[in-house]
């Protein structure tokens, strides 16, 4: 791995601390997290707007929240609660406000996560579609670049005239084939911190985790859903894994033999994991997260169809 890609690495972890710190989980006087029973959802304390379920109120009164100086939910502004921060203020709150707007307009707030979640994708096309585009001319460029690699196989790989030369090579396929290996990580870098924004404004929204989509609770996660036998919430995990897998396997790119190793290896770790973390993955997220995901396979059947034109 080179310094470039360790540094972009560095970057989208530190972001992921940085951007992540504004939810702020409900604990009772035992220190313990603050749980809803019928959903299972671990409550947040700083939410911005009042809940409607008497039940919830309740457990947050019982914990020292003053919910009813809080706005309701259908009633919430960008301006609501004051200024929280550049992170809240430019990224949760516009989001929130966006999903509740739409939610009121069509009486759904689980079909307006997913409205939302296709309208991020489309403003994000013309990123997407770069990346998308890259990936197919490298496909193009990959039987020059396995020509170049076996061309430079049996050189020292410590004389540094060589390894400049070569690198000057293929610097003049990926300006053939119009490569930027750079752009890859651009969408990466936007990505990370929607998903966090989605993910923090339904948290801090009770409107958006006390409602249900296609009879699914959208606070509940599938591995609370399955302790009471709700096995249908099966059919999240498998939307997640499989668009996931689709979405990896059509975006894939690898430039030689020991690249191509170290992605499939990167793909199966990433699919392993998201597996794991789609047991704990509220219904509203899962939504957005296959929404996404389906988009991304649908963006990048197009690009092949047209590329092979």
């Amino acid at each position: 791995m080179n310094k470039s890609k360790r540094k972009i690495i560095i970057l989208l972890v530190c972001m992921m601390f940085v951007l992540t710190g504004c939810t702020k989980t409900l604990k009772g006087n035992d220190k313990k997290v603050v749980t809803y029973e019928k959903t299972g959802q671990s409550l947040t304390e700083n939410i911005l707007c009042k809940p409607t379920n008497q039940e919830v109120i309740k457990l947050y009164e019982e914990n020292n929240v003053k919910v009813e100086k809080l706005v309701e939910c259908k009633n919430f502004k960008v301006t609501s609660g004051g200024y929280e921060g550049l992170w809240t203020s430019i990224f949760v709150k516009p989001l929130a406000w966006l999903i509740i707007k739409i939610g009121n307009l069509i009486n759904s707030y689980g079909a307006s996560i997913l409205i939302v979640s296709m309208l991020i994708r489309i403003v994000t096309i013309p990123i997407t579609k770069k990346t998308a585009m890259q990936s197919e001319n490298m496909k193009k460029a990959q039987p020059e670049i396995d020509r170049l690699e076996k061309k430079y196989k049996n050189k020292p790989q410590d004389n540094q005239e060589i390894m400049m030369q070569k690198t000057q090579e293929q610097l003049a396929i990926y300006k053939k084939y119009n490569i930027n290996p750079m752009s890859g990580c651009l969408f990466s870098m936007l990505q990370i911190p929607v998903f966090f924004a989605f993910l923090e404004a339904v948290n801090r929204v009770p409107a958006l985790f006390e409602g249900k989509f296609l009879g699914l609770h959208l606070g509940t996660t599938p591995m609370v859903a399955l302790a009471k036998g709700q096995y249908y919430y099966l059919i999240l995990i498998a939307l997640i894994i499989y668009t996931t897998y689709l979405s990896f396997k059509l975006n894939s790119t690898a430039t030689s033999a020991d690249t191509e190793k170290q992605m499939k290896f990167m793909s199966r770790f990433m699919i392993i994991f998201i597996s794991i973390a789609s047991f704990s993955l509220p219904t509203s997220i899962a939504i957005y997260w296959v929404t996404s995901s389906v988009f991304t396979i649908l963006q990048n059947l197009w690009i092949k169809r047209e590329v092979s034109k």
